[in-house]
């Protein structure tokens, strides 16, 4: 694979990613949507059929990584590193552009950014935080226990994906990724509720920097301060997945 095809197949890969995965979090999120209030089940699986739209695309021109923490763990294991600044590069550029359509496909629902409240006068309108539809924020801010979580979900999801590949006829047949889209669906729900599941650090950081810069009318704070968490976790996550599955695979 060429250089430029990975960072295209990576780009509009990741990019699919998240514009599935923000988008499923704006549709729960935002007051004027459909599916409002839907829950975590309905996210959790909006990002595991953004997984497999994204990695599906992307097969064909750069193997579908869409996430630094899998082309680490693939690189620690095999030792091939010259092309892994390729494939971040990509998927952090994607990242950002599935935050910007993400924008894009709910502009009306974030301009009217506000949710109902009683108060003791009456009828107040509020904002509506919007990081939670872009990156992650962890329900109990503490990083150490924050980073640990990052870590294992990290480690749960790219040891598998590596073991897959153990299994003769799942690459040619595509349900490989079919089964990766489960996965991450399976840790959404098992292992996603004390900090959102990153497991990825462009996921997280894209969407953040898209953000800071989004004019959305009382977006609240970006969280700069957390950010480091779903990017080192997961980047950990990948290094000690693919040293496990060196060691005794």
């Amino acid at each position: 694979m060429s250089n430029g095809d990975i960072f295209v197949g990576e780009t509009i890969g990741t990019a699919i990613l998240i514009l599935f995965g923000a988008g499923v979090c704006a549709a729960v999120t935002l007051r004027y949507s459909k599916a409002r209030a839907a829950g975590w089940v309905v996210i959790a699986f909006g990002w595991g059929f953004g997984v497999l739209a994204g990695a599906y695309t992307a097969a064909p021109l750069s193997g579908g990584h869409l996430n630094p923490a899998v082309t680490l763990g693939i690189a620690v294991d095999t030792g091939q590193w010259g092309k892994v600044w390729v494939y971040l590069l990509g998927q952090l550029v994607g990242a950002m552009a599935g935050a910007g359509l993400c924008y894009l496909t709910y502009f009306a629902q974030f301009q009217a950014n506000v949710r109902t409240t009683g108060t003791t006068e009456g009828t107040a309108e509020e904002p509506v935080p919007t990081l939670g539809i872009f990156s992650t924020i962890p329900e109990i801010r503490n990083p150490v226990a924050n980073l640990v979580t990052e870590i294992i979900a990290t480690v749960g999801l790219v040891l598998p994906i590596l073991a897959f590949g153990l299994t003769e006829g799942l690459g040619e047949s595509g349900t490989q990724v079919l089964i990766v889209s489960l996965l991450v669906v399976g840790i959404g729900l098992s292992l996603g509720g004390p900090t959102g599941y990153a497991i990825n650090p462009a996921r997280d950081l894209g969407p953040r920097i898209v953000h800071t810069f989004l004019p959305i009318p009382h977006k609240g704070s970006s969280d700069w301060g957390y950010a480091w968490v779903p990017v080192v976790g997961p980047l950990i996550g990948g290094a000690l997945a693919g040293l496990v599955y060196n060691a005794a695979f």
